[in-house]
């Protein structure tokens, strides 16, 4: 290293306050941008929950209207992190985006409508299949509500939709780091469908036995 003047040691101060002050500019807009978007992601996991409970309790409307409402969150958190890839790559987004998915299909299937198509939707494709091995569960906990109240329902062809999601999820064979852990939301989609396999047998048996028990007591 050659002799060190004042004209270098002020230049290279210069730099480093140049680089502090645009480092402290970028965290700053960067962390208000993320601050925005985990307030919204909450809102939109709020929508979300509230949507699926308006599913299971028939509001069909009420369940619409939170859904345009995460919607529209969710257009606003694309907008405002479009530039920010740190915020939006971030887990809490993809968290909300997953539920929006979710709160969308239980909805669609309860109503016997159109599934929200993957590439019209304002989600990632890892999210919207990490959404969609959760509505298993919401499908197994609308045949346990039928069931308990005893409605007629092909559940069987309910029972081959949940196999037919599971089979999708199983052919995503891609590394967990994109897929944002699909393949153990798959395992827990397979262990739901089984449980819920065993249920609908235990309850076929249960109805068999008590249409005999009748019989035999007619007769009797």
């Amino acid at each position: 290293m050659q002799n060190i003047s004042k004209s270098d040691t002020d230049q290279w101060k210069n730099q480093l306050e140049n680089i502090s002050s645009l480092s402290e500019n970028y965290f700053c807009n960067i962390h208000k941008i993320r601050e925005e978007s985990l307030k919204l992601s909450r809102e939109i996991i709020r929508n979300s929950a509230i949507s699926i409970r308006a599913s299971h309790r028939a509001q069909f409307e009420q369940a619409r209207i939170h859904l345009i409402s995460a919607e529209q969150k969710l257009e606003a958190i694309n907008a405002i992190s479009r530039n920010a890839p740190e915020v939006f790559h971030s887990r809490f987004i993809h968290d909300a985006q997953k539920e929006y998915v979710e709160a969308s299909l239980t909805l669609a299937f309860l109503t016997n409508s159109p599934l929200p198509e993957i590439d019209k939707v304002s989600v990632s494709p890892a999210a919207y299949l990490n959404g969609l091995s959760e509505s298993v569960g919401e499908l197994r906990r609308f045949i346990l509500d039928q069931l308990r109240q005893n409605n007629p329902l092909d559940y069987e062809k309910l029972l081959g939709l949940m196999d037919d999601i599971y089979t999708l999820l199983a052919s995503i064979d891609y590394p967990d780091a994109i897929t944002q852990n699909l393949r153990r939301n798959t395992d827990i989609a397979r262990s739901i469908m089984e449980k819920t396999r065993g249920d609908l047998t235990a309850a076929s048996i249960n109805q068999s036995f008590s249409s005999l028990t009748h019989i035999d007591q007619h007769h009797d």
